[in-house]
This record gives structure tokens, C-alpha cells and sequence, in this order.
């Protein structure tokens, strides 16, 4: 059943009540299922960018749905004076995910409140210099958008955080110049999200934990992006076959609903104590409920696997398309490098023909769809896509 606004009026509504830090949006979406949504016209998406890389299942998953709605008719908040079900399961499988029994688990509700805490944690060791990565992004409250390495973001809300550097993301002698025994932490994310799908050279984040070994200073993993399975691997660092002290995640975890997780290993497990940090509403039973479904769909459909193998499909289908200059990333987190910087035209083109995506740079259409895309909505994507370049490309 549409609405009885047109897309026109729900802007023009959104600019008479709306705060300007988004811009006005040109649709606005009323239903959805799996990978595809529809506006309050009806028409259809298919949805590739998944709430950027949130909806992990994608759109309205019958478990998911489930969970919330028996959750909240049996118990919605608690506070953390008290314990939950929901809770203590997914802190017991985000444990096995890692792989290690110390791990403990801290839940909040955003990436940016995880980052915020992991910056807390690394006070704790004494030390308060901070080393990140240029083209970062690591979230906006003032903390995390001390370590975010953009300077638009970051310049206009100086003064932030003191003893915070950056050097180059993927050069790991940079970071060894930068980091001394002054160090508290080492954050970076395995691919930056945000920057256009960056992904380091093969043996870096391994380079980095050595690094961060020599001056005993935290290593720390901004999963908030290609964690849950996203990147092939539960949380995107595994293929180097190495541990992070710490472990931020968000977005997909609660399958749609705002969560947020840090995840402290060995030493790291025991900064916090009593009275060290807290939140009001992370981790409170429905949105565990919902990320104990997600991490159940996920397990049982073989979701990882299948990431990965679209993912591949994904970048070998559309690298020799005009105008592509490479497609890069890991599993389902992907960026189209165009040859010149007409990505938020080409997200345009995408929009007015039914697909959801985002110009992350001026040259980068990030994908980053629901595990849950099925290869028929992919080929649409694919098919859509390269009409759209192939389109520009004949105009010259």
C-alpha cells in the first residue's frame, strides 16, 4: 500500500523539521524485504548498500523479526544492574568467534561510542599517545573523530584530542617511526570503509601487531565495517593469522537495530573494572536478541562462504567495464575505482534506476549489500551498472 506522500513531500517535510548535516534526501524508503525496498511511490531498489553495511540479513529477516518481537514482549529494558539471556549468549559467541576464552566483551551502541571506549581502555595502560591512519574514519563524536583521519571532518570542530597522530594507511614504516613506548594504541580498520574501500598491502596488519609488540603498546582492530562476516571472515582481519588486543564493532552485529560491541583480549580484558565505563541502552535484550539471530543465520545459511564467493563474482563481472579503472575490497565490502571522479553522478544514474548505493569518494562507489543478496539481484545490479557506464563512456 503506498503513502499518501510523494517522495517531493516527504523532502519538502524533512527540510521544514530536519537539522542540514545530511542534506535532504530525494526518497523516502517505506518497506523492504531482504535486498530489496520500496518508496512511499512504490518503487523498487535493490538495496546494495544495506544501510551502509548494517543490515546484515538485509531487510525485515523472518528471525530477525522474530527475536525482536517475542524479545519485546517479554523483556525490553534492563539497565546493566542486571543480567539478561540475550545478552550473555551473544557475549559467549562473539568470545567463540574470536577464538579465545579471554576475551570480554563490552556492549554499547554505535562504532563510534566502541571507538570511544577503546580509547578509555588505552588510558588505562598509562600512556596516552595514539597513533591511527590518514583517510580513517572511526566515527564523529569527539573522541573517535579525534582519531578519524579526514581533515574536513575533523578541522571544523578542533581543538580535539592531544597526543593523536596519523601516517599513511598500509605503510607499515610509517607506523613504525610513529609509534614508541609513549604508545597506548594502534587503531586501524583491516579495509577503510569510508575512504573509498581501501584495502593494506598483503602482511600489514601482521607488520602492525609485531610493531605494536616491540613498544608493548594496544593493537586495535575497527572492525565497525567488515565485521560479521562481511569480508568472508567474521570480523576481516583473520587472513593474517593474527590476534588485535581489541576488537570495535557495530553496525551489522545487531542486524539493524543499534548495537555496538568491544572486544578486549588477554591483558586488555582486565583494564576495565568497576565504575571504569557504562552506557544506559548498549546491549540491552532486544538488540542482543536480534544479533543472536543474526549470528544463527549467518552460521546455519553458510553466509561467509557465500560472501566471498559473490564478492569475487561481483569484482570479475564489472573490473573491465569502461570507465572502471579496479574493483577492490574483500567478500561483500567493495569499491568501484572509476577512472575520473564521477562517482556521485554514477550513484545518481543508480538511484533513478532502482539501486541503492554510495559515491564514498568522488571516484568510489562503495557496495557493501545484505549477506542475504541473491545472485539474481546481483546480476541486476551488475546489468544496471554497466548499462549506466557503458552509457557515459559512448558519450565521451
Amino acid at each position: 500500500m503506498r503513502s499518501q506522500h510523494s517522495n517531493a513531500d516527504s523532502t519538502t517535510q524533512w527540510l521544514r523539521t530536519f537539522q542540514n548535516n545530511y542534506g535532504a534526501p530525494t526518497i523516502q524508503l517505506d518497506r523492504g524485504f531482504g535486498a530489496e525496498v520500496f518508496d512511499v511511490e512504490g518503487n523498487r531498489y535493490v538495496d546494495m548498500l544495506a544501510g551502509i553495511a548494517t543490515n546484515i540479513l538485509g531487510h525485515a529477516h523472518p528471525d530477525v523479526v522474530q527475536a525482536i518481537s517475542e524479545q519485546s514482549a517479554k523483556l525490553g529494558h534492563v539497565s546493566n544492574f542486571y543480567m539478561h539471556q540475550p545478552g550473555l549468549d551473544l557475549a559467549a559467541s562473539l568470545q567463540e568467534m574470536v577464538g579465545d576464552s579471554s576475551a570480554r566483551i563490552f556492549f554499547c551502541n554505535s562504532g563510534a561510542e566502541a571507538n570511544e571506549a577503546a580509547i578509555k581502555l588505552s588510558r588505562l595502560t598509562g600512556r596516552k599517545k595514539i597513533v591511527a591512519t590518514d583517510g580513517s574514519f572511526h566515527g564523529r563524536t569527539m573522541g573517535a573523530l579525534s582519531l578519524t583521519g579526514q581533515p574536513a571532518k575533523r578541522d571544523p570542530f578542533a581543538p580535539l584530542l592531544k597526543k593523536v597522530s596519523h601516517v599513511p594507511f598500509g605503510d607499515a614504516e610509517a607506523m613504525r617511526g610513529a609509534v614508541n613506548r609513549k604508545t597506548a594504541m594502534i587503531i586501524v580498520e583491516p579495509i577503510q570503509g569510508e575512504n573509498g574501500v581501501v584495502v593494506p598491502p598483503s602482511g600489514y596488519l601482521a607488520e602492525l601487531r609485531s610493531i605494536a609488540d616491540s613498544v608493548g603498546a594496544l593493537l586495535v582492530f575497527d572492525c565497525v565495517q567488515t565485521g560479521m562476516g562481511r569480508t568472508g571472515q567474521w570480523f576481516g582481519y583473520e587472513h593474517e593469522e593474527i590476534q588485535p588486543d581489541v576488537i570495535t564493532l557495530a553496525k551489522g552485529i545487531g542486524g539493524g537495530l543499534p548495537l555496538g560491541a568491544v572486544i578486549a583480549i588477554g591483558q586488555a580484558a582486565q583494564y576495565f573494572q568497576p565504575g571504569s565505563h557504562g552506557t544506559t541502552f548498549g546491549g540491552n535484550p532486544i538488540a542482543t536478541a536480534a544479533a543472536n539471530a543474526v549470528v544463527r543465520v549467518i552460521k546455519a545459511h553458510g553466509l561467509i562462504a557465500k560472501a566471498d564467493r559473490l564478492g569475487e563474482y561481483i569484482k570479475s563481472s564489472l573490473t573491465n567495464l569502461p570507465g572502471v579503472a579496479e574493483v577492490r575490497g574483500q567478500g561483500l565490502l567493495l569499491g568501484v575505482v572509476l577512472s575520473n571522479e564521477d562517482a556521485r553522478y554514477v550513484n545518481e544514474l543508480l538511484l533513478a534506476r532502482g539501486v541503492l548505493a554510495n559515491a564514498a569518494t568522488p571516484s568510489v562507489i562503495r557496495l557493501a549489500p545484505p549477506l542475504t543478496v541473491t545472485e539474481k539481484q546481483v546480476d541486476e545490479f551488475i546489468q544496471i551498472f554497466g548499462s549506466i557506464m557503458k552509457e557515459i563512456h559512448s558519450h565521451g
